[in-house]
């Protein structure tokens, strides 16, 4: 269990100063954050949600290990997911 930052992420470090675990650092030669997978707990029994996509400005930035995002498109901005411009 462990959540993902993709390249979506815009490096504000807003998600590194919440995490209770220390789970996410910057990557030496990554344009992104990582998460590291062996500690982070996805704040499951500390947090109702993890709390760097709590923070997390950018939508689709955070992933489940599964690939689902978890601040979909929408969810921040309220715009429906099929006005959603992709860059």
């Amino acid at each position: 269990m462990a959540l993902k930052i993709v390249d979506r992420c815009v490096n504000c470090h807003a998600c590194q100063m919440v995490c209770p675990t220390g789970s996410i650092r910057k990557g030496k030669n990554d344009a992104h954050f990582l998460i590291n997978q062996d500690t982070c707990t996805e704040c499951v029994g500390s947090h109702k949600v993890p709390q760097c996509s709590s923070i997390c400005p950018i939508e689709c930035a955070i992933e489940f290990a599964d690939g689902t995002p978890v601040n979909p498109f929408g969810s921040l901005t309220g715009l429906p997911a099929d006005k959603a411009i992709l860059v």
